[in-house]
């Protein structure tokens, strides 16, 4: 079993910035990834970002690129998530996953955030 983590959420306003991380435990061995997913209120859960456990490999949503920057501390089995030029539309619970076999397997609670206008 993996444990994750999430913490980092909050208020901020429009143009601002946050950094989520996401700690994980257990078995992190064996997983291979790690992703940020995102779910507004009434929408379902959409993908943000993902990375390698070794640093490479990332990709984004078109939604945040150039604004978001996701990021491993493998020493530390933390993954972050750095929000920058954070938008209203970006209002959510962010989840981070971690994926095994080709599946995302393992998720956090989630964490908030809310980007006031």
């Amino acid at each position: 079993q993996v444990q994750l983590v999430e913490s980092g959420g909050g208020l901020v306003q429009a143009g601002g910035s946050l950094r989520l991380s996401c700690a994980a435990s257990g078995r992190t061995f064996s997983t291979d990834r790690m992703g940020w997913f995102r779910q507004a209120a009434g929408k379902e859960r959409a993908f943000v970002a993902a990375i390698n456990w070794s640093g490479g490999g990332t990709n984004y949503a078109d939604s945040v690129k150039g604004r978001f920057t996701i990021s491993t501390d493998s020493a530390k089995n933390t993954v972050y998530l750095q929000m920058n030029s954070l938008k209203s539309e970006d209002t959510a619970v962010y989840y981070c996953a971690a994926k095994k076999d080709g599946r995302y397997d393992y998720w956090g609670q989630g964490t908030q955030v809310t980007v006031s206008s």
